[in-house]
């Protein structure tokens, strides 16, 4: 198994993920590796860690969800690895429930959340993002 952090998908994956049937609700696992050092593209706040500019960015979505009606289900650092391998641990997990992905997509285009990601820029080295459906939905 090959695993690849990334930051955005690739149009490809962008396509497929948003091209799909609509089916309702679901919940994104999402993988977070951080950046030592917040990486903003205008060199403020270089003192922070990339911890600490993802934090900012948590801040903010969390109107954003609400506003399209998704949450925030759980959000914690991973602290060890009881089955499998990987070269590297990622630091933290969310899960993130939204009610559609056209739900999603508002949010994603929204001028809130355009004004907040340039703090997951600045904090994320790369993820994983695993979209999951309730066992009998």
């Amino acid at each position: 198994m090959r695993i690849e952090n990334a930051m955005f998908p690739t149009m490809e994956q962008a396509t497929s993920f948003f091209g799909g049937a609509e089916n309702g609700p679901f919940v994104m696992a999402n993988l977070l590796k951080f950046k030592d050092k917040a990486e903003y593209y205008d060199g403020s706040d270089a003192d922070l860690s990339g911890a600490d500019a993802y934090a900012r960015y948590g801040k903010g979505i969390q109107a954003c969800l609400a506003a399209v009606g998704g949450r925030q289900v759980y959000a914690g650092p991973v602290t060890g690895l009881m089955i499998g391998d990987v070269e590297e641990l990622w630091d933290m997990v969310a899960l993130v429930e939204y009610p559609s992905l056209a739900a999603m997509q508002k949010m994603l285009s929204s001028p809130e959340y355009q004004a907040i990601e340039v703090h997951r820029k600045a904090g994320l080295a790369g993820q994983l993002n695993i979209r999951t459906s309730q066992i009998g939905s």
